[in-house]
C-alpha cells in the first residue's frame, strides 16, 4: 500500500522523493498503530510481531516530505526500543529467551536502517552518538549472534553514508568491531558485510581511512588465501582493493606488488563451463578484479589532466590486464558486468598510457567488445563503451 502510494505520487522525476501523498493525512496514526502492535505481549504468535517491524520499514522507506519530522521522533523511537531490549541482556536466562532477543534485536536494526535512510545529512549529526552506542553495545553482547551482527554492519554502513566523513570519530571505538567481524569466517554473511563495510568507508572517508589500511589489507589479503573463507566473500575482497586505492591514492604504492601478483592468480581461474553457478561465480570473480584494477589505475593516477608519475607503477602489468579483458572478450559466458566494467577499464588505460596503448587496443576482440559495449541495452555498458572509444579515437587522432 504505502509504496503503491509513493510510487503513484507526482514528482515530475522518477528519482525525486515526493512532497506528499495520498497517505500522508494518515501516516501518523499508521505508524503509531504498527509500533503499538510491536509491543503486543501477543507478537510472537503468528508472526505479528514480525510482520509489524516489516510494515513500519516499507512506511518509512515510502514517505513523502511532508512526513518527515514523523520520521524524526519514529528514529528517536526505535532508538528508545533498542536501548531497552540492550538493557535485557543480563536478565536472559533460557536459549528460547536468547533467540527472541537476537530476532527482536536484528528487527529493531533493521528498521533502524529504513529510518537512518531518510534523516538528512544536516539531522543525522544529533542522533549518530546515540545510534553508534547502541550499535556498539550491540558488537560487544551478540557474542556468536551472526545474524545479529550482520545487521548491526549493515546499520553502520547506513550511518556512514549519511555521516560521510564526519564518522572518522567513531572510527577508534569501531575498528575492533571490523576487525573481528572481518576474521569472521565461520559466519560468511558477517564477514561479507564487514567487507562491504569497509568499502563504504573509503567512499566516505577518503585519505582519513590510511591510519586503518594497514591491518584491514593484511586480514583482506588472508581471507583471500583462506580456503574456508565463503567464495561468495572474495569477489567482493578483490572489488574492495580498488577501493582503497581510490580513498588513499598514491599511498597505495605499499600494497601493490602484493595486490597486482593476487589479482593476476585470481583473473586465472577457471570452472567447470557445465556449471552454471560457477559460471555466475567466474564473472562475479572476473567483475571484481576488473574494479579493483579500475580503482588501482584511478588512484595512483589522480584526479587531474596530466596523469601523477606514481600510474607508471602500473606499466608491467598493462598487457597482462590487457590479456585478461581479451580473455573475458572471447568468453561466451561473459556477463553485462563484465562488459562495462572491460570497456571502463580499457577507457581508463587510455587516459593514463596514452598513445602507448593504441597496439593492445586495436585488436579484434577488443574492437568486438567496445561495440558489444555501444550496442548494449545496459545503460552503464553503453556510455562506458562510448567513452571509452572516443578516448581510443583521440590517441589516434593526436598521433
Amino acid at each position: 500500500m504505502a509504496e503503491a502510494a509513493y510510487d503513484s505520487a507526482d514528482t515530475g522525476d522518477d528519482n525525486a522523493e515526493p512532497a506528499t501523498y495520498c497517505l500522508s493525512t494518515y501516516f501518523e496514526p499508521i505508524i503509531e498503530k504498527l509500533i503499538q502492535t510491536t509491543d503486543r505481549s501477543d507478537g510472537n504468535q503468528h508472526n505479528l510481531r514480525n510482520a509489524a517491524y516489516e510494515a513500519l520499514m516499507e512506511m518509512i522507506k515510502n514517505s513523502p516530505k511532508d512526513c518527515y519530522a514523523i520520521v524524526q521522533k519514529t528514529t528517536l523511537v526505535v532508538l528508545e526500543k533498542l536501548e531497552r531490549v540492550l538493557q535485557m541482556e543480563n536478565m536472559i536466562q533460557v536459549s528460547t529467551d536468547r533467540a527472541q532477543y537476537n530476532d527482536l534485536q536484528s528487527l529493531l536494526c533493521a528498521t533502524l536502517q529504513s529510518v537512518l535512510r531518510k534523516v538528512t545529512s544536516e539531522d543525522a549529526p544529533s542522533i549518530s552518538d546515540q545510534v553508534m552506542s547502541a550499535l556498539l553495545r550491540m558488537f560487544s553482547t551478540s557474542g556468536k549472534a551472526g545474524g545479529v551482527q550482520e545487521d548491526a554492519l549493515l546499520a553502520v554502513s547506513t550511518l556512514v553514508e549519511v555521516l560521510g566523513d564526519n564518522f572518522m570519530k567513531y572510527m577508534e571505538a569501531f575498528k575492533p568491531c571490523l576487525i573481528v567481524s572481518l576474521k569472521n569466517s565461520e559466519e560468511y554473511s558477517v564477514c561479507l558485510a564487514a567487507v562491504g563495510l569497509v568499502g563504504d568507508l573509503c567512499r566516505a572517508l577518503g585519505q582519513k581511512m590510511l591510519p586503518f589500511c594497514d591491518e584491514i589489507m593484511v586480514l583482506l589479503l588472508e581471507n583471500l588465501g583462506n580456503s574456508t573463507v565463503h567464495r561468495s566473500v572474495k569477489p567482493q575482497i578483490l572489488s574492495v582493493f580498488g577501493d582503497v586505492a581510490l580513498a588513499i591514492g598514491p599511498h597505495f604504492k605499499k600494497y601493490l606488488d602484493i595486490v597486482m601478483n593476487t589479482l593476476q592468480q585470481a583473473s586465472q581461474a577457471q570452472v567447470e563451463k557445465t556449471d552454471y553457478d560457477m559460471i555466475d561465480y567466474l564473472n562475479e570473480l572476473r567483475e571484481g578484479c576488473l574494479e579493483a584494477y579500475t580503482g588501482i589505475v584511478q588512484g595512483l593516477k589522480g584526479d587531474g589532466e596530466q596523469p601523477n608519475a606514481d600510474v607508471n607503477l602500473i606499466q608491467p602489468h598493462v598487457g597482462h590486464i590487457m590479456s585478461f579483458i581479451e580473455h573475458i572478450a572471447l568468453d561466451e559466458d561473459h556477463s553485462d558486468e563484465n562488459i562495462s566494467a572491460c570497456c571502463g577499464l580499457i577507457g581508463d588505460l587510455c587516459t593514463a598510457f596514452g598513445a602507448g596503448m593504441l597496439p593492445l587496443v586495436d585488436k579484434e576482440p577488443i574492437q568486438g567488445l567496445l561495440t558489444k559495449g555501444r550496442r548494449s541495452k545496459a545503460t552503464k555498458a553503453k556510455t562506458l563503451a562510448t567513452w571509452a572509444t572516443k578516448e581510443i579515437r583521440k590517441l589516434k587522432n593526436a598521433s
